[in-house]
Protein backbone atom coordinates (compact mmCIF):
# COMPACT_ATOMS: atom_id res chain seq x y z
CA UNK A 1 0.00 0.00 0.00
CA UNK A 2 1.39 3.11 -1.07
CA UNK A 3 2.26 5.69 1.76
CA UNK A 4 0.07 9.17 1.29
CA UNK A 5 1.95 11.20 3.57
CA UNK A 6 4.40 11.27 0.81
CA UNK A 7 1.89 13.91 -0.54
CA UNK A 8 1.76 17.56 0.62
CA UNK A 9 -0.10 20.56 0.14
CA UNK A 10 0.74 24.56 1.08
CA UNK A 11 -0.67 27.39 -0.79
CA UNK A 12 2.97 28.67 -0.58
CA UNK A 13 4.70 25.46 -2.36
CA UNK A 14 4.03 24.98 -6.39
CA UNK A 15 0.16 27.44 -6.08
CA UNK A 16 -0.88 24.47 -3.40
CA UNK A 17 -0.47 21.53 -5.73
CA UNK A 18 -0.01 17.84 -4.53
CA UNK A 19 3.42 17.17 -4.39
CA UNK A 20 5.84 15.00 -3.10
CA UNK A 21 7.11 15.85 0.28
CA UNK A 22 10.47 17.51 0.56
CA UNK A 23 10.03 18.40 -3.28
CA UNK A 24 8.81 20.87 -5.84
CA UNK A 25 7.58 17.97 -7.87
CA UNK A 26 3.76 17.87 -8.58
CA UNK A 27 1.80 14.88 -8.42
CA UNK A 28 0.81 16.14 -12.19
CA UNK A 29 4.27 16.62 -13.30
CA UNK A 30 4.57 12.94 -12.51
CA UNK A 31 1.25 11.73 -14.18
CA UNK A 32 2.24 14.03 -17.23
CA UNK A 33 5.91 12.36 -17.52
CA UNK A 34 4.33 8.86 -17.18
CA UNK A 35 1.91 9.79 -19.26
CA UNK A 36 4.46 10.99 -21.69
CA UNK A 37 5.82 7.59 -21.57
CA UNK A 38 8.63 7.85 -19.51
CA UNK A 39 9.32 4.72 -17.25
CA UNK A 40 9.51 4.32 -13.68
CA UNK A 41 13.48 4.16 -13.34
CA UNK A 42 14.06 7.06 -15.86
CA UNK A 43 11.81 9.45 -13.76
CA UNK A 44 13.59 8.79 -11.19
CA UNK A 45 17.21 9.36 -12.48
CA UNK A 46 16.02 11.92 -14.13
CA UNK A 47 15.25 13.78 -10.52
CA UNK A 48 17.78 12.27 -7.74
CA UNK A 49 15.73 13.26 -4.89
CA UNK A 50 12.26 11.36 -6.04
CA UNK A 51 11.76 7.31 -5.38
CA UNK A 52 10.20 4.66 -6.90
CA UNK A 53 7.94 4.73 -3.63
CA UNK A 54 7.20 8.69 -4.19
CA UNK A 55 6.02 7.45 -7.52
CA UNK A 56 3.97 4.63 -6.25
CA UNK A 57 2.53 7.82 -3.74
CA UNK A 58 1.65 10.08 -6.91
CA UNK A 59 -0.16 7.13 -8.35
CA UNK A 60 -2.29 6.09 -5.41
CA UNK A 61 -2.93 9.64 -4.53
CA UNK A 62 -4.31 10.41 -8.07
CA UNK A 63 -6.49 7.16 -8.01
CA UNK A 64 -7.77 8.02 -5.42
CA UNK A 65 -8.67 11.66 -6.18
CA UNK A 66 -10.45 10.24 -9.24
CA UNK A 67 -12.17 8.32 -7.13
CA UNK A 68 -13.90 10.64 -4.93
CA UNK A 69 -14.51 12.67 -8.18
CA UNK A 70 -17.97 13.09 -9.51
CA UNK A 71 -17.55 13.07 -13.13
CA UNK A 72 -19.28 14.63 -16.14
CA UNK A 73 -20.26 12.50 -18.71
CA UNK A 74 -17.03 11.25 -20.68
CA UNK A 75 -17.19 12.57 -24.62
CA UNK A 76 -15.39 10.13 -26.80
CA UNK A 77 -13.27 11.32 -29.67
CA UNK A 78 -14.94 10.90 -32.91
Amino acid sequence: MADLARITADPAVMMGKPIIRGTRLTVEHILDELAGGLTVDELVASHPRLTREDIQAALAFAAESVRMERLGAVQHAS
